[in-house]
């Protein structure tokens, strides 16, 4: 099985398209960005309820772990300013379907 490290420009574009089909804050315009092993997304903040400005802020981290093979979905806790571990999935398909419903508000907040 071929290995794909990540980030890689396929993958960024495939994640931006499959965000704007989700179910919360449909009318902001969130931006993917390469870190290392994944991909952060960062999005105004239109709710208001991270930054009363409205101003960017950080939605969620995904890292591939080479070791596993599996992908990692973190959320922010924003009081604390940290990235917190929410699941691990075996596809990066997977993981965005949960991020895009989001059933929890633990993402799109």
């Amino acid at each position: 099985m071929a290995s794909y490290p990540h980030p890689n420009e396929f993958d960024l574009k495939r994640i931006e398209r499959r965000i704007s089909e989700r179910c919360r804050y449909r009318y902001v315009s969130p931006e993917v960005v390469a870190i290392p092993n994944g991909y952060e997304i960062r999005s105004p903040c239109c709710s208001r309820n991270i930054d009363r400005l409205g101003g960017t802020i950080d939605i969620a981290r995904m890292e591939y772990a080479e070791r596993s093979r599996l992908w990692r979905l973190y959320c922010k806790e924003h009081s604390g300013g940290i990235w917190m571990l929410y699941a691990e999935y075996e596809t990066l398909q997977a993981l965005l379907n949960e991020l895009n419903l989001d059933p929890e508000r633990r993402f799109w907040q």
